[in-house]
């Protein structure tokens, strides 16, 4: 169910504009601190509010979760969103490239993820 609840979080990110989302698989290096950071970045403090704004409408309604903490909501710099086995971290661009996380947890495993066209909703060819 893992990969499913990346899923849900890459395509809340994705929605709004999110850049650069990657997932790092923690598990295999044995990080005591998560299984899985998500990552991405924006250009304003408005799309990084706008981003951690829709992760967690997104999680509640369609994976049931809250996160248990959260951090920097307030600026808007850098979001972290901490789910237990997921934390994910909203960087306004300039300081995704500073703090450079994916190169300090680079034996980590790396999946990056893309805008995806919205399935169709299905219609029931027998109403009416």
């Amino acid at each position: 169910m893992i990969t499913h609840d990346l899923r849900v979080i890459a395509d809340a990110i994705l929605d709004k504009k999110g850049q650069n989302v990657v997932s790092l698989d923690l598990r295999p290096i044995g990080s005591a601190i998560t299984d899985f950071f998500v990552i991405c970045n924006a250009d304003s403090t408005t799309n990084v509010a706008a981003i951690a704004d829709n992760i967690l409408k997104e999680t509640k309604e369609k994976l049931g979760l809250k996160p248990l903490r959260m951090q920097g909501l307030e600026n808007s710099f850098w979001v972290i969103l901490d789910f237990g086995n997921i934390v994910i971290h909203i960087f306004q661009s300039q300081y995704r490239d500073f703090y450079n996380l994916e190169n300090l947890w680079a034996d980590a495993v790396r999946k990056e993820y893309k805008y995806r066209k919205p399935r169709p909703a299905k219609t029931d060819k027998n109403a009416e």
